[in-house]
């Protein structure tokens, strides 16, 4: 896709920046696709700030709410592992080695604690039904 008259200013913007990193023209492409869908839904600052913080979650596979201690939240990987541990479907990051009562991410810095990882705790969800 080129360059036209009728681009959003900021999917213009978008390809100056990623022609000053040198980005390529199928991921430019892709990219000011995006741009223009975003920009199409006629944003106000509040509602851009918002959505792009939302889309930006989602991208990366990350949760809008917190994770809970739903026994369905959470998946069992004891026997792939050797050792009892459970990931979260909803934030592969996740683990927990007491069924989702409490999990560390495996993407955090280590902590001067007994167990060396910062260990949160699943919101209680209620069982319905």
């Amino acid at each position: 896709m080129a360059h036209t008259a009728t681009e959003s200013p900021l999917v213009t913007h978008a390809r100056r920046e990623l022609a000053l990193i040198g980005e390529d023209e199928w991921l430019t492409n892709g990219l000011c696709k995006v741009i223009e869908a975003f920009a199409a839904m006629g944003h106000s600052g509040f509602s851009a700030e918002h959505s792009t913080a939302v889309l930006e979650k989602l991208l990366r596979y990350q949760p809008l709410s917190p994770i809970t201690d739903d026994p369905a939240e959470w998946e069992d990987r004891s026997e792939m592992s050797g050792y009892p541990i459970w990931q979260n479907i909803r934030d592969s990051r996740a683990l927990s080695r007491d069924g989702g009562k409490t999990y560390t991410f495996v993407d955090e810095e280590p902590q001067d604690s007994d167990s060396s990882q910062p260990v949160h705790t699943s919101q209680h969800k209620a069982v319905t039904g």
